[in-house]
């Protein structure tokens, strides 16, 4: 049985694309390993070994994503170019090319950052199946699936200077690429403030935008804390809160949050009393910032 079933995958595989399959036989089951997922930033990327399709008698034309097989756009493109050769899927992470092909998007709360809300993962999954266009009653082929998924974290810290993301392992994607922060010299969010090397005068108001770009319209930009702390380093230094959930500095104005995929406040600059002795007292801003679900940010917005 199996050395028949080997010589029928040997000869398949080398009379349809030879040279590529030189290790057919390594593609006699199917394997979690088939399929290849990449979670980006701005869209997500799917790649399958072709041997197993051919060996169970499906070819690129039987494959689509979520059985959405009368669509040109859930279908993937073959890969000859390299050993072994792929099936290739992409699509873009925006309210459109999620729901076209019937991929699945969900949110999930959990909480690391829990002492100042719950927090939202979003998870974007499918399956890419075979069809046996010969089938009717019964068929003889086995069906082929395999599922995919990416899970987005939606809670970042954002400072002026750089992003960095926390706790992003494994193959989960982020949308940290999509974030920055800009800071403004007035209330009509149009020129860029510059700092003097003698610094600020103290009690400036200086105005904090946080944007999201190239992102699915899905979610708003919502600022969950953000302060000030002596140190590039948030965790290593003293700190002081311009406001963390509703609770507010008294020199602190919120403007929009939650509402767009925007986010903007103000506040006066102050001195560090650590920094009694120095000319010029230097500090650093960091927004903690949730991505959430439009309708999921109206229950969070701060008033």
């Amino acid at each position: 049985m199996s050395a028949i079933c080997l010589s029928v995958c040997l000869s398949v595989c080398l009379s349809v694309f030879p040279g590529y399959c030189d290790n057919c036989y390594l593609f006699y089951f199917t394997d979690n390993s088939d399929i290849t997922v990449v979670c980006g930033t701005n869209r997500m990327d799917l790649q399958i070994l072709l041997c197993p399709m051919y060996f169970y008698g499906y070819n690129e034309s039987m494959v689509a994503l979520n059985g959405q097989f009368g669509k040109p756009e859930c279908r993937g493109t073959a890969d000859w170019t390299v050993n072994p050769p792929v099936m290739k899927f992409q699509f873009y992470i925006t309210e459109p090319y999620i729901s076209i092909c019937a991929n699945k998007l969900t949110e999930i709360g959990s909480g690391l950052f829990s002492d100042f809300s719950s927090v939202q993962s979003v998870n974007i999954s499918g399956v890419v199946n075979t069809q046996d266009p010969n089938a009717g009653t019964i068929t003889y082929r086995q069906e082929m699936k395999y599922l995919f998924s990416c899970r987005y974290p939606l809670q970042y810290l954002v400072n002026n200077t750089e992003m960095s993301v926390l706790a992003i392992k494994d193959n989960n994607g982020s949308f940290i690429s999509t974030l920055s922060m800009v800071l403004f010299e007035d209330y009509t969010y149009t020129t860029r403030l510059f700092i003097p090397p003698s610094g600020l005068m103290l009690k400036t108001r200086v105005f904090v935008e946080v944007r999201a770009t190239n992102l699915t319209e899905r979610f708003n930009v919502l600022l969950d804390r953000c302060y000030t702390t002596t140190s590039p380093y948030p965790g290593n230094s003293t700190s002081f809160n311009l406001f963390v959930g509703c609770n507010l500095d008294l020199q602190t104005i919120m403007g929009v949050n939650g509402e767009q995929q925007l986010a903007r406040f103000s506040f006066e600059t102050f001195r560090f009393v650590e920094h009694r002795n120095r000319t010029v007292s230097t500090f650093y801003l960091h927004c903690t910032t949730r991505l959430c679900e439009s309708s999921f940010c109206r229950s969070l917005r701060q008033v």
